[in-house]
């Protein structure tokens, strides 16, 4: 792949943003305006050809015409990746590319548009950790179901438009906590659907040149715009995300028991008692 990835440091986001960002981060979701533009990276082209080097387990696809709630993964199309993303204009499909650092440029990419956010992000949750990248590539009018997420994450428009709904994280209307401490002991994420739960959502359209940051387990669904669309999700984890994750699975472990333990704090809570007895107890179960 000969496009560059380098992009002038500080660039991206503007000064408005900058401190937009500074102020919510890492629990209120907001815009934000960016200038990574048409960059050749994420040409359609580009684009094909990077899911077709990645491993299986790093590509998803499917109809793009999915209901908001589902139970599990949809069934991928007969559509090969690279011919899904080619022909995103025709295949009516939604196509994911998962952890694109995987690839030397994107990785480089990443890197770039990160480090121009870490003193913010630095400063509220600490250490970027685990940081990584998925492009979406979405047929006119998709959507992505409803789910939640376990990182921080700022979702770029590069291309087209499309409206994500989100919902209060960490409220148990909206995604219940059992199904938090399934997941984070190695279950799926998919949320049951209701319609009665759409009075609690807000709406984010985002254009190209917008983006979007996602709290983390914030529960969304997407829907795409009249054109489609090509979205860039820059992702990263902190102390405080795998503490809670941490101690979502030690309230696994509390209900299977017959108790009823409290939800996790959001942050600024530390969540650090529950974290703690959860690595412990992973540690003593490891060699059994």
């Amino acid at each position: 792949m000969n496009a560059t990835a380098t992009i002038t440091p500080g660039t991206v986001f503007d000064a408005g943003s900058h401190a937009t960002f500074a102020a919510q981060y890492p629990e209120v979701p907001h815009r934000l305006a960016h200038a990574l533009g048409a960059h050749p990276l994420f040409e359609l082209e580009a684009l094909a050809q990077l899911a077709e080097t990645l491993p299986e387990a790093s590509i998803e696809y499917n109809a793009s015409d999915q209901p908001l709630g589902i139970d599990g993964k949809p069934d991928p199309t007969d559509i090969p990746i690279g011919e899904t993303i080619r022909n995103i204009e025709s295949s009516a499909s939604w196509a994911a590319i998962k952890n694109i650092e995987q690839n030397p440029a994107y990785a480089a990419l990443l890197a770039d548009l990160l480090e121009e956010l870490r003193p913010a992000i630095e400063a509220r949750t600490g250490r970027m950790l685990k940081t990584q990248a998925f492009v979406f590539v979405t047929s006119a009018g998709g959507v992505t179901p409803y789910h939640f997420d376990p990182e921080h994450n700022i979702l770029l428009q590069l291309r087209g438009s499309k409206v994500m709904t989100q919902f209060p994280a960490g409220d148990a209307r909206f995604a219940p906590d059992e199904v938090h401490e399934t997941y984070h002991t190695g279950g799926g994420r998919e949320l049951r659907w209701d319609d009665a739960l759409l009075t609690g959502g807000t709406e984010f359209a985002i254009m190209a040149g917008e983006a979007l940051f996602v709290p983390v387990m914030a529960p969304h669904f997407v829907r795409n715009g009249p054109e489609p669309s090509v979205s860039l999700s820059i992702t990263w984890r902190s102390e405080w995300s795998f503490a809670e994750a941490d101690a979502r699975a030690f309230n696994g472990v509390l209900r299977r028991f017959g108790l009823q333990p409290a939800a996790p704090g959001r942050w600024p809570a530390g969540n650090h008692g529950k974290a703690a007895g959860w690595r412990i107890l992973r540690k003593l179960t490891a060699g059994r």
